[in-house]
């Protein structure tokens, strides 16, 4: 297993020439890197310019490759009521939107009938799929990242059935 830095995570989106589709399972992330983020807001001295600010880097490779014409989606499968990670992730999805992403939400109880892979990952123009691994209670891992037809096809046609079922961002209401 490795881990992508910055430049690794670049490399994926220069390489990319149409789409690249982000599928989130899990109701509580542990990053490292944002737990100081999660502390302010909780904190309640949080907000867009902090938000914006904390991910800057993330949100100028979605603005540098949405501007190159590729699709940016992610869709999130999320439990009812939602966590306080998903509270915070929800907060902070218009920045995301701002940088070329498109968000949907798709509450779990909707998704019971979908085929879906066995952890979150991203789908490089249908060809190439990059899991992110976590342990259980939501710290990071690493990445696997595969080019098997059979995997990106499995995982690109969960993402588009979670899409079709998500609600997007601007409409969706936490519960």
């Amino acid at each position: 297993m490795e881990s992508l830095d910055s430049a690794g995570w670049a490399r994926l989106f220069d390489a990319c020439r149409e789409s690249a589709c982000h599928l989130e399972m899990r109701d509580h992330y542990a990053v490292a890197e944002e737990a100081a983020d999660i502390e302010k807001w909780r904190a309640g001295d949080w907000g867009p310019e902090q938000d914006a600010a904390s991910k800057a880097g993330w949100l100028d490779l979605m603005r540098a490759t949405s501007a190159r014409g590729v699709r940016l989606r992610r869709a999130r499968i999320v439990s009812e009521p939602v966590t306080e990670y998903i509270r915070f992730e929800h907060e902070g999805t218009p920045q995301n939107i701002a940088a070329g992403e498109e968000v949907r939400w798709l509450p779990r109880s909707r998704a019971s009938g979908l085929a879906l892979p066995g952890n979150d990952c991203w789908i490089f123009d249908r060809t190439t799929v990059l899991f992110n691994h976590f342990t259980g209670d939501g710290g990071w891992v690493g990445n696997e990242l595969t080019t098997d037809a059979r995997v990106a096809l499995l995982c690109a046609e969960a993402f588009e059935s979670v899409w079709e079922l998500g609600i997007p961002h601007d409409t969706y209401v936490l519960r």
